[in-house]
């Protein structure tokens, strides 16, 4: 929203009404409203439902539906007619990934759901190749996927750390292991705070995020006794400030899609160790993918040697930064945007028309 600037009028619809604290991050010169008199988008499944959703969409030129839950607003569009039959606007659906409860697999009857719903969308869009293959074989939308990789601004990672992390400052001769995660159950934090508790003392962990498993992370670094050794400094912004501060980034989720945590490390110069999830192998660098780890055992080996090797965490940092630059910039991702939602904005004009956004 921010990078399209004033190409279009955004109304935001949430199926979590009271959880909008993601809005901050929008620019205060964007146009974008979050109305109070919308159709809800959660609740029990219904025709009448439906027909509000559907009526209400009427309004605008685009609808983007942002994963499960927009699916009732996506299964509104598909009941309820075409754009030649009943003067509805084409909808293009976005799914970046799942919650615990189907991140091994899918819900059958949310399959089954999508499945029916999504054949009406102009676009599915994913950021992995993992999610393509997903909508291909489970949701029947193969000739209608798109994968659109996730960008950023790598230049802005280029000068290195401008503010400090809070609670952290580093210690001479430590080696400093960073993740950067909602705190989550998918995350598996215990899982990474027992590797970092295997290593040296002069390793620390740095755990940037919130939520609800906090408590159960510092109780696992408490149990494995270095407590001492982690620090979780909260929720921090601008990420290109600080990420510098880390030596290595680490992963240890159940699953991933294609994280963006990986790509900012990687515009930072750091290498990445990470279990085999999602697209991770096939985002960093060539020289990054052995550690890249299989198993339990293959991601703590992985560990060991990036803590106990500087010249090899530079050396894959650089070609990480390289491959950032030449795959990730956000100017593929808008380039790639851009020229999807100007086609289902045929006839309006690139981005000059009213969007309604469903998540």
């Amino acid at each position: 929203m921010n990078l399209m600037g004033d190409r279009a009028h955004h109304i935001i619809l949430s199926a979590m009404p009271d959880a909008l604290g993601a809005r901050d991050a929008i620019d205060p010169d964007i146009v974008v409203d979050f109305p109070k008199d919308a159709p809800p988008l959660h609740g029990k499944p219904s025709l009448g439902r439906y027909r509000d959703l559907a009526r209400y969409m009427r309004n605008f030129d685009l609808v983007l539906s942002y994963n499960w839950g927009a699916m009732d607003g996506v299964m509104a569009r598909r009941l309820l007619g075409s754009r030649g039959q009943h003067n509805m606007p084409d909808l293009i659906h976005h799914e970046d990934g799942f919650n615990e409860d189907e991140s091994v697999r899918r819900n059958w009857k949310r399959n089954l759901f999508r499945r029916i719903a999504l054949r009406t969308a102009q676009s599915v869009v994913v950021p992995s190749t993992l999610l393509q293959r997903i909508a291909a074989d489970e949701w029947h939308a193969e000739s209608r996927t798109r994968l659109i990789r996730n960008g950023i601004d790598v230049a802005a990672y280029a000068a290195g750390p401008s503010v400090p992390i809070p609670g952290f400052e580093r210690r001479a001769g430590e080696v400093v292991i960073g993740t950067v995660a909602g705190l989550r159950k998918v995350k598996d934090l215990p899982r990474l705070v027992r590797a970092v508790a295997a290593l040296p003392p002069g390793v620390r962990l740095v755990i940037v995020g919130e939520g609800s498993e906090r408590a159960a992370i510092g109780a696992e670094a408490a149990a494995c006794g270095m407590a001492d050794r982690l620090v979780m400094p909260g929720f921090m912004a601008e990420p290109a400030r600080w990420i510098g501060h880390f030596d290595l980034l680490a992963l240890s989720s159940l699953s991933e899609q294609a994280p963006i945590a990986v790509i900012e490390a990687m515009a930072a110069g750091l290498p990445v160790v990470s279990p085999a999830v999602g697209d991770v192998a096939a985002m960093v660098a060539d020289g990054n993918r052995p550690f890249i780890a299989g198993d339990a055992q293959g991601f703590g080996a992985a560990l060991a040697r990036m803590v106990g090797d500087a010249p090899l965490r530079a050396r894959i940092g650089a070609e990480n930064r390289r491959a950032a630059a030449d795959r990730f910039d956000e100017s593929r991702m808008v380039g790639a945007y851009e020229k999807l939602y100007a086609r289902a904005l045929d006839g309006y004009g690139l981005f000059s028309g009213r969007w309604i956004g469903v998540d």
